[in-house]
This record gives structure tokens, sequence and C-alpha cells, in this order.
């Protein structure tokens, strides 16, 4: 067990400007944001700031009826906070690991509970996966981000991307999988005698499809959503 002084505490956990620009991990949990305009941040993430820092959450029409009206569907957990000003935000997520992603004209899927921060010049849009919901529990979204400009994703522990290749589909558990490339589909298949192989929980035997050209990163460990709108 280590054991520390006051200072020699302070010198070791001591927040460290690296240079990085906008988006910097300050540590792989811990993400600093170099503030100076404007945001977007997961509901709930923040862990401290300094400066003139003005945080708020999402007006009801922001983006607009039709992203409200997806929203009140789902009943997912993407509420999003607005900070504008100039300082440095602390944003993490349960202590999941964090990793930062430039998008360069791109377009990325992200599952919607492990997008963490990203910036307003990138465009986004809600994707329900109708075939899944009510098969898993809270049922099961996605965020579509392209554009250009960063944005940091979670996931549990290290994530692990696979190539996706014509003709060579990847299988994935739907617990596990964090966010995949743009220009790919995922198809849900069930398959009772892969029950064994995917899942422990509700839904075990459904597992999603990536067909095509791209990639997609899932992460060892299943994460179980809840809707907002589930009671008990």
């Amino acid at each position: 067990m280590n054991r520390y002084s006051i200072q020699e505490f302070v010198e070791k956990t001591e927040q460290q400007d690296k240079g990085q620009g906008l988006f910097e991990l300050e540590t792989e949990r811990l993400l600093e944001i170099n503030l100076n305009g404007q945001i977007w941040t997961k509901a709930g993430a923040m862990v401290s700031y300094r400066g003139q820092i003005k945080y708020e959450r999402e007006g009801i029409l922001e983006h607009g009826l039709g992203k409200m009206f997806k929203k009140a569907l789902t009943g997912e957990g993407t509420a999003l906070m607005k900070a504008t000003g100039a300082g440095k935000l602390y944003v993490a997520d349960q202590g999941k690991k964090i990793s930062i992603i430039n998008l360069q004209g791109e377009s990325i899927f992200v599952n919607g509970n492990d997008l963490l921060a990203f910036e307003p010049s990138i465009t986004w849009d809600i994707k329900m996966m109708r075939k899944i919901a009510g098969m898993l529990s809270g049922g099961l979204f996605n965020v579509r981000l392209e554009g250009r400009g960063m944005l940091a994703i979670t996931s549990h522990y290290e994530p692990l991307t696979l190539i996706v290749k014509p003709g060579d589909p990847v299988y994935t558990d739907p617990n596990a999988t964090v966010a995949w490339s743009g220009g790919l589909t995922p198809e849900f298949v069930t398959d009772i005698s892969l029950k064994t192989l995917f899942g422990r929980g509700s839904g075990e035997s459904i597992q999603m499809k990536f067909e095509g050209e791209g990639f997609v990163v899932v992460q060892p460990f299943e994460e179980v959503y809840y809707s907002q709108t589930t009671s008990g």
C-alpha cells in the first residue's frame, strides 16, 4: 500500500497541463476540457471546473422537435449538458476508460450510454434500434455523429476494435458493443444454439451482426441499460 505525506500526495496527483488542446486526458478515466466557447457533455458527467463556465441542461427544443420526439420514445439517458464560457472543465463517467476521437469528416455510431462529450461543430442524431426495443433492458439506442471535431467515448476497461471485412461478418453482444463506423448497419440475429456463447442476462441469444467494411468497438463488460421510463 502506498503511503504519502500531504506534499508527496499533492505532487503525485496534481493536475498538469499537457498542451494537448481542447480535449486532454488528465488520467485515462478523467477528461479535461480546455473550454473557450461551448461544448456538449453527458448529463451528470461534470466532476469539477475552474473559470467562468455556465453549465445548463439542454433546452427541450434545443435540437429540434424531431430529436425531442425520439428521446421521448426511447426514454433513454443521453440527456446532454451545455457548458459555455472559458476555463477548465473536468468530466468522467463512473470511472470508465475514456477514448478521444478526432472526426475529420467521417461518421461514427456510439452507444448512447457511452458518449461522454463532443464539440458543437459535430452534427448528431439519435437512432433507435426498433427491432430490438423491449428485447433488452431499456431497449438499445445509439447516436450517430458526423463532421469535424473531437468527441470522447467511454468503455468499461480497455476497448477492442474489430475490423469488419466483406464476406467476414463480426458478431457482438449488444450489451458489450460501444461504437461502430458510420458505414455499417448492424442486423440483429437470434440463435438459440449460441445462447451459451453470448451474454448471461436477459435476451442472451441476441447478437449484433456487422457486415460490410468498417469497424466495431467492444468492451470486456456487459452493460445493462434501464429506461428512464421503467418503473420499479
